[in-house]
């Protein structure tokens, strides 16, 4: 049996995985380490209560005698544990250098030291910061990241290729487009504005909406690790999205018309600090492996909110935690004396 050490897989991307790997690999067997923050979910992988190929352990990633234990004897790492959330990187991002990047250190040191294999480390498409309209950017292109949680991972990319070039650590980097789908922590966007939408709640839409972005099926994101994962390239970085490109006030639009809600919800607030226009990446390097998506869009979304309609005890308790506390912070003074969005309203 080949092990696997899953970092953050109690997460969104990280639960997915790990049931690709059980699926995909009958010679796998998954170790997942997650400290259970508040987007660490134990329900995301109930289903595999008694599995005698998955195991579970709880602990930091910045501890270093717990990862070196981990890695031991280990076939492959692929570290997904991190801060993600932009919104909260800006709110306060103490915890964001100190997990993205320091953690990520702390992964590589372990992994070299166990004579890991195959190491992949998550980045973001947002180190390269805004994409200029009519370009598509590839992997070589200049990094500007623009906010604390980008400016992390990229100190997370820098540590992985710092390994590689000192001490032959064979590490892949991925850089995601957004990902959507089943399980997403409730204060992302999508499930945010289907939550809002379920619940005849104000949509609260940054700026005019026009912001793009490529959203991506959390099962071809698993898919897309995998393939890294066993045949990406020791030292080179992968951009990961599925061409599924849309305005942000087009998904608030379009989960609507799926909940039969008004579009009237949808309320414009003010944007957020630095918020990129748009993230446009060539992903021809990854498809040269083997990948490419299976679910477009509008299926993702379709997929998405039928699993949030299905799964209201999945997602209320997330809610009412976060209710009081981050979504206040960032959406309440915002809301406040917001008025109904007119061009929702055409």
């Amino acid at each position: 049996m080949r092990r696997i050490l899953v970092t953050g897989g109690m997460g969104f991307i990280g639960s997915a995985l790990v049931r690709r790997l059980l699926t995909a690999h009958r010679d796998v067997e998954v170790l997942n380490v997650d400290l259970l923050t508040y987007a660490g979910n134990p329900a995301n992988l109930a289903e595999l209560a008694g599995e005698p190929r998955y195991r579970f352990v709880r602990g930091d990633v910045r501890d270093a005698r717990l990862m070196r234990a981990l890695a031991d004897g280990c076939w492959g790492v692929v570290h997904l544990a991190a801060e993600t959330h932009v919104d909260r990187s800006l709110l306060d991002g103490t915890e964001f250098i100190s997990s993205n990047v320091l953690g990520t250190y702390v992964v590589l040191a372990a992994a070299r030291d166990a004579g890991v294999p195959r190491v992949l480390v998550q980045s973001t498409d947002e180190v390269y910061g805004p994409t200029p309209e009519g370009v598509e950017v590839d992997e070589g292109a200049p990094l500007a990241p623009r906010s604390p949680y980008s400016a992390s991972k990229l100190g997370a990319e820098m540590q992985a290729r710092a390994f590689f070039c000192s001490f032959g650590v064979p590490v892949v980097v991925a850089r995601p487009m957004n990902t959507i789908g089943p399980r997403q922590y409730p204060e992302k966007a999508v499930p945010l504005f289907t939550i809002n939408a379920l619940l005849g709640e104000p949509i609260p839409l940054y700026g005019d909406g026009l912001q793009e972005r490529d959203r991506f099926y959390v099962d071809d994101h698993a898919a897309a690790l995998d393939v890294l994962l066993h045949h990406g390239q020791p030292g080179e970085v992968y951009n990961v999205g599925a061409g599924n490109y849309a305005l942000n006030r087009w998904v608030a639009e379009t989960i609507c018309d799926l909940l039969g809600r008004p579009r009237e919800l949808i309320r414009p607030v003010a944007d957020r600090p630095g918020h990129d226009r748009r993230y446009r990446l060539s992903t021809a390097k990854l498809r040269a492996l083997g990948w490419a998506p299976q679910v477009g869009l509008e299926e993702a979304l379709r997929r998405t909110v039928e699993w949030y309609q299905a799964n209201r005890a999945w997602w209320e308790p997330l809610r009412a935690q976060m209710r009081d506390g981050y979504y206040q912070r960032q959406y309440g003074h915002r809301l406040q004396g917001s008025a109904a969005d007119p061009v929702a309203r055409d």
